[in-house]
């Protein structure tokens, strides 16, 4: 890995966001009500890891019975199994520092959220990712089972406690490989070499070169805004698609395969010939049936956010894919768009 590469894999590690923690009213048993706890979660962690500095914190507070632990913001339950940065990037359209959630200890949600059982289930999580990421890359998961048990809980407890030479030293075991960097790519194009552990294939100088994991999260806005802080607040979850797919990382002699052309492959309902994109005059394309009224205004993309970066689309996807995926290689892009006008 290139000095700077590591270097800005070492940001994604360290990123952290700043959570203002309130116990939700109804289970306060003590007078006064506890003041809010103040706990800095990695990006890449999920809520659940967490609980354990903030339920001491609480403890005196609560009511008796048997806990069943989720978090809410502005009354939204929160997803466990999505990565604590996600959900923040997702929800946060207009980022707030600290992120005000609440906390609850009782009424666990079940019609909203998947059962979850503390730090067993999100690992059960993590290690299923891994397992599909591996297979999406690979064509099968065979290097992530067959790791050995202690390298599997080594690699978890890295995660877990954001410790990035762990990880590293463990994670080539699983074989994912890189993707070559467009800016610093000189080899041939005739080379064999796998790369990313997808096959090259040369086809009049086309280059098949990986399939890369990527969860995508759409979140899509009727009215049209001109600042994030006018953004909707998000009142359920059936406001957000969700796709779980592949991009097939297609690269031509002498052409860049950016961001943009991986999204607008897994968004083809924004594209024409390319998809209208907020703040880039001259790039929304304009068919003759649009032009005479006959067919709805197409939708607008008005954001794309990667680990708390607001992203340009030109910029390539190799480098994005090698240095902002979440350690269990998958990419995961928060987008905002402005829905098509019928």
């Amino acid at each position: 890995m290139a000095a700077n590469e590591e270097e800005a894999v070492k940001y994604i590690w360290e990123g952290a966001i700043p959570l203002q923690i309130h116990l939700h009213k109804s289970e306060v048993a003590s007078h006064p009500a506890p003041p809010p706890s103040l706990v800095l979660a990695p990006r890449i962690g999920y809520l659940p890891l967490l609980v354990h500095l903030i339920k001491p914190y609480f403890k005196d507070s609560l009511p008796p019975g048997e806990d069943s632990i989720w978090f809410d913001y502005k009354g939204l339950p929160l997803k466990w199994y999505i990565p604590t940065g996600v959900l923040f990037d997702l929800l946060c359209a207009e980022p707030e520092r600290p992120w005000n959630l609440t906390i609850h200890f009782r009424g666990y949600p079940s019609n909203v959220l998947i059962p979850c059982e503390g730090e067993d289930s999100v690992k059960w999580n993590f290690v299923n990712s891994l397992k599909e990421a591996a297979y999406i890359i690979n064509g099968n998961c065979k290097n992530v089972m067959n790791m050995s048990q202690n390298d599997q809980e080594d690699l978890w407890t890295s995660v877990m406690n954001g410790d990035l030479d762990a990880y590293t030293r463990l994670s080539p075991k699983i074989k994912m490989g890189n993707i070559e960097d467009e800016f610093s790519r000189k080899a041939s194009l005739s080379s064999t070499q796998s790369t990313q552990g997808g096959t090259e294939i040369e086809v009049a100088g086309q280059v098949k070169t990986a399939r890369i994991p990527v969860r995508l999260y759409v979140r899509s806005v009727s009215k049209d805004f001109e600042n994030l802080e006018d953004v909707p607040e998000i009142d359920t979850w059936d406001e957000i698609s969700y796709l779980n797919r592949p991009v097939e990382f297609l690269r031509e002699e002498g052409k860049c395969f950016t961001l943009r052309d991986a999204i607008e492959s897994l968004l083809p309902e924004y594209t024409g010939h390319r998809a209208q994109t907020s703040g880039e005059e001259g790039e929304g394309i304009t068919t003759e049936e649009e032009a005479d009224g006959s067919q709805e205004t197409r939708g607008e993309i008005k954001m794309v956010r990667i680990q708390g970066i607001e992203m340009k689309l030109e910029i390539p996807f190799s480098w994005v894919v090698n240095n902002l995926m979440n350690p269990e290689f998958y990419l995961h892009i928060s987008v905002l768009v402005k829905a098509p006008q019928r």
